[in-house]
This record gives C-alpha cells, structure tokens and sequence, in this order.
C-alpha cells in the first residue's frame, strides 16, 4: 500500500490525500463516502481516465480499508464533527457504555495539584468522570483533547422503520406459534395413534413459545432488550490551536495555561501573547463553564449526497506551481511530507507550522504572512527562544537539519495566497456543505446583499456587499476585489481599520487574475487608491446607514400590489403636475405669425416639448402594464 504525501483539510471539513504512486482519494464533508482514483499506468495512453472507486465508507472493502482509516483519522482530529462508523473502527477501540453521555464536567477554579499533571513540559487536565481530558503542548501553542463519543447512527427515519420491521418480524413469528400450538391441539383430537398422542403431550405446556419445534430458533431472532440500552463508544482525539479555541474547550485550556504560568519560572515577558490573552478574555471563569457539551459524531449516511462535489485538483502533481490547492474552498489543515500547517480564517489569514520536533511557526505581519517567527527550546530547558524570518529574505538550507526553513516558509506562503484568492471570490463562500444541513448545526446558508452602490464619473462602479466585499468595475474593463469591514468602528490611529485582508483581486480585461498587495500596490496604485478612498468615506459617512452587522436579508416586498402602488402614485404625480395640461394647452393655441420668438426662447419651448413627449410616453407605458397585471390578477 503507498505512503502518504500530502493530505489536505479544507473549511468544509473535506479531505483530500495524495499518494506516492500517484494515486488519490478524496473524502466527502461529512465523510460517509469517499471516492479512490487509482494510479495511472506507464503505458496508458495519455487521454486514458484513471479507474475511480466510489463507495459508501460504511461499506469499504479490505482493499482500501487502511487507507481510508487513515484519512479519517486525519479528519476527525481537526474537522468540526467526528465521523466514526463501527465497520471503520478496530475492535479494540470500541468501547459499550450503557449510559449516553453527552457533557463532562471538569475541576473548579480551586482545583488540587493532583488533578493535573505535567511529563516533559506537557500539561494534562482531566475531567471529573474521566470521559475526557486535555493534554497542553509544551509550546504552548497548540493543545489536544480526548473525549467518548458515540460512534455514528443511522438517521432517524431509517432506526424507526428497522425497529418497526423488528417488531412486524416478531408478530409474524408470533403468529406462527400460535397456528403451530393451535394445530397440535386440534390434531390431538382427532388423531388416535400412539404416534400423535405423543406427539400431543409434549405440547402442553402453558408457554405457547415451548410448544413450537422452532422456539429456540426464533428467540434467537428477537431483538434482545438489553441491546437497546447499550450505546457504543470511543475515544476520539482532537488537535487544536490556542489561538482558535473552540467554545467548549476554553475552559478546561484556561484551566491548563493557569497552571502553567503558575508553575513555570518564565519571565511576564517571555510569555506569550496568545496564552495571556485566552487567560484575560478568551475564557469566562463562570461557574456553568464548568461544562462542556461533548461533539457528536455526524449520521453514518448523509441525508443530502447530491451536494457532495468530486474533482480533485489536477495540479497537484506540481510541487512549485500556485495551483497546488486550487479546489474551490478555504484550506484549514495541511500535512505535507511530516510537517503540519494549521490555518486559522476568523479575522485575517493567519498560519502556524509545526515540523514535527515541537518547535512552532507562526506568521506575523500586518495582513498576510509577510514574517514568521520561529519558536523553539533546548531539551531539558524551559526557556523559549525566537527567531524572526522575512519571507523576501530566507536563509539557506543547512545540512543535517531535519527540515528545510526555505521550502517549509514558502509552502505556507503558497498556502495564504490561495485562501486569500478564495476569501476574495465572489461565490465560494456560499456554497452549501452537506454536514451544515442537518437542523442545530447551523444557520441558513443567505446570500450576500448589496449595501451600497457609487457610480463614479470617468472612474467606474463601486459595489459594497453584506459580507464585507468590495467590488470595483472599471471604464477600462479592470475590476477590483477586496475585503472591508465597514462594521468595525475606524480608530484616528489607524488609517485602514476596516481593511481585513492586505490583499485585493485584480482582475484584467483579458481575465487574468493577479493578487496585489494593498500596502505595495505597485503600478495599479490608482485601482487600489481609488477603491480604499471610496470605502473611508463610506465609513466616516454613512456610519449609521452601514449597520455593524447588517442583515443578509434586505427587508424589500416585491409583490405585485407594492409594484402596483408605485405605478399608481407615479400616475398621481404626474397628472398633478400640471405637465399633460401644458401639452393640450400648446395644443390648442392659436399661432401667431406677427410674433417671431429669440433663439434662446425657441430652444426653451422644444426642449419643454421634449420633456412632455416622453412623460407622456412613460405614462402610457404604465399604464398598459397596470393594464396587463390586471388582466393576469383575472
């Protein structure tokens, strides 16, 4: 079987593996099926299409079995909702629980010593029933849960009609029973031979099941009750950043980094900024934090598969090449050749890189990775270390080290510059993930509105949408993509509060793509100034009519009666206006011949004529389609 090469995490929880012999697999969102492209072989010929397997993951056969429970080992420890399915699991992983747990709960703020415990810098929490517990690198950057969960079930519908068949299948057994006793009884009547008289005497018993041949047999078919009760689970482990900690993690890692910073001879300064702020603000010491609901594992079969998408990225091959992650969604865990990079989306495009040796990454900068900071520690010592690389500006390999600086920095770049193209596309974050369908996960899916709209003389328009896009077209066919939060209250400090991405999108009339950065635009500094002027203005100004968080809905009626209302007070106006009077008057004036009016008098009368002429057209235009919508109303 081949190795692994790269695999790949998108935002909709969708996994992408790539192995050495060239072949792929690809797991849905939910992941409850997956599809398998084999290699292709040296002597097909170059339009030959590689064999492809789909198949249900419940249902994998042994071929692909491993690599398939690696793929979704991978998944389960970042995606948001595990998928485990009894088939996948090995025997010794499961575990039957008979009560149904759903929450744990962990120590108080004045917990013991002993309930935390540290081996080789590692800071481990556990709960109080011991369902789950929390494990804080030594880093400090990144921490890992282990948590029961209740493998995946069938939808509801599918339980209700097995547990229906089950009991159709125990009344038809049922039912034959009788017949059978009633049967025996009736031929113990009428039959006299020694033969059936024995016969007889062994159905007498007052249990109708001891009087069927098969009794045993059917018992054996019956659901046991017992069965009902128990609920299979295992263990599930899950990694995390600290600076992306989830709400039902945060305080048992607040927990953590407390007795961290309580028992380790580090300096205020030499801590990090991330942990200070989870301790401050991140975590509430609230007494129902205490509790943390538990993630549940998703369906066992998706209910919407039609929304499963299977392309694979046909440049993946191409190990310098931009397209590398070209399928169409937001990267958030890749692991190449050892080496794990974490992404992080809520503000700005943020990445952090783990090699494997405990030490950290982490991309600095204003917007967009511009620096990365290296952390690191001596074994045997507590102290941490830092290390400041500029991107434009790597260092040489060195031999003997276990990883390469230079490729390990410009992968994650590659990395950023795709989630930065994907965050500045028009479509892609409307699209419907399978797994967010299901009721309680989450919202509907809205699409953007528009909130604005400019059109600037000899420049172009200007569009501002709902989900901080900023859409620019220009006279000379260039447009311009970017992201403003207009919601966000601008400080007299900073010139470009708003602005959530250094990046913006230009587009060319020819439609080549090209990512500029904001700060260093280059030669289409115009584009760039332009749109950045427009989006300050629009925010000083119309700060009130731009809500902080405007909704996806506009609140609009476009029914018929309210468009029949415009049409009727167009008409209103118009005919108070005294305009069609004018008309019928000039009509009927009589001409003067004697009289010869100056040019500038002359020009005033036609354009007035011109004027009447087309409201008078405009409204006989309205007038046939209230006409029209009349008619349709019948």
């Amino acid at each position: 079987m081949a190795a692994e090469v790269r695999m790949v995490l998108y935002e909709d929880d969708s996994v992408q593996v790539q192995y050495v012999d060239g072949s792929r697999l690809q797991l849905s969102p939910c992941g409850s099926e997956f599809l398998f492209e084999k290699a292709p072989l040296a002597s097909a010929h170059p339009l030959e299409q590689p064999g492809r397997i789909h198949q249900r993951t419940h249902f994998v056969i042994s071929t692909y079995r491993e690599q398939l429970q690696r793929a979704l080992e991978f998944r389960n420890s970042y995606a948001t909702f595990p998928f485990l399915s009894e088939s996948i699991i090995p025997s010794e992983r499961k575990k039957c629980i008979f009560i149904d747990i759903t929450e744990v709960r962990w120590p108080g703020l004045n917990i013991d010593d002993g309930l935390i415990s540290m081996q080789s810098g590692t800071v481990m929490i556990s709960s109080l029933d011991g369902h789950a517990y929390l494990c804080l690198s030594k880093s400090q950057h990144e921490f890992t849960v282990h948590f029961l969960c209740k493998v995946s079930q069938k939808p509801e519908s599918s339980r209700v009609l097995s547990e229906k068949n089950n009991q159709a299948q125990k009344d038809r057994l049922v039912e034959q029973t009788g017949r059978v006793c009633t049967y025996g009884n009736l031929s113990r009547r009428k039959l006299k031979n020694k033969e059936n008289e024995l016969c007889c005497q062994t159905m007498k018993s007052t249990d109708p099941l001891e009087n069927c041949v098969d009794a045993a047999e059917w018992r054996e078919k019956l659901p046991s009750p017992a069965v009902k009760r128990t609920c299979l689970y295992t263990w599930v482990k899950q990694c995390w950043s600290v600076a992306a900690c989830p709400e039902e993690w945060k305080y048992p890692l607040s927990l953590a980094l407390r007795f961290r910073s309580k028992n380790s001879r580090q300096s205020e300064t030499d801590a990090d900024v991330t942990q200070s702020s989870v301790l401050t603000s991140g975590v509430s010491e609230e007494k129902g934090k205490e509790i943390s609901v538990l993630p549940r594992a998703l369906l066992l079969s998706c209910p919407v598969p039609h929304l499963h998408r299977w392309n694979f990225c046909d440049s993946l091959l191409q190990e310098e090449s931009d397209e590398e992650y070209s399928y169409p969604e937001l990267v958030k865990v890749v692991w190449y050749k050892g080496v794990t990079y974490r992404l992080t989306h809520k503000n700005v495009n943020s990445i952090e890189i783990y090699p494997g040796d405990g030490s950290v990454f982490k991309s600095e900068g204003a917007y967009l990775g511009n620096f990365f900071t290296y952390y690191y520690s001596q074994e045997g010592s507590e102290e941490k270390e830092e290390k400041m690389y500029s991107v434009n500006n790597l260092p040489p390999d060195r031999p003997g080290s276990l990883f390469s600086v230079n490729s390990v920095i410009k992968q994650a770049t590659r990395i950023l510059q795709h989630c930065a193209k994907m965050r500045l596309s028009l479509s892609h974050n409307y699209r419907i993930c399978c797994w967010k369908m299901a009721p309680g996960i989450s919202d509907s899916i809205v699409l953007p509105s528009l909130l604005r709209e400019s059109l600037i003389p000899s420049v172009g328009r200007i569009l501002a949408y709902s989900d901080d896009k900023v859409h620019a077209m220009f006279l000379d066919g260039t447009t311009l993509t970017l992201n403003w939060n207009f919601g966000s209250l601008t400080e007299k400090k900073q010139v470009n509060q708003g602005l959530s991405l250094g990046w913006c999108k230009l587009t060319f009339p020819d439609g080549h793509d090209q990512l500029i950065q904001i700060e260093h635009p280059g030669p289409h500094e115009r584009y760039v100034a332009t749109v950045i002027s427009w989006c300050r203005r629009l925010a000083q100004t119309s700060q009130r009519a731009v809500p902080a968080h405007p909704s996806p809905v506009l609140e609009e009626n476009w029914s018929v009666a309210s468009e029949l209302e415009k049409i009727k007070k167009f008409n209103l106006l118009l005919e108070n206006s005294g305009v069609l009077d004018q008309i019928s008057n000039k009509k009927n004036k009589p001409t003067s011949h004697d009289y010869t009016p100056e040019s500038s008098e002359i020009l005033l009368e036609e354009n007035e004529k011109n004027v009447s002429m087309a409201l008078k057209k405009t409204s006989d235009i309205l007038q046939d389609i209230d006409c029209l919508l009349s008619n349709s109303k019948k």
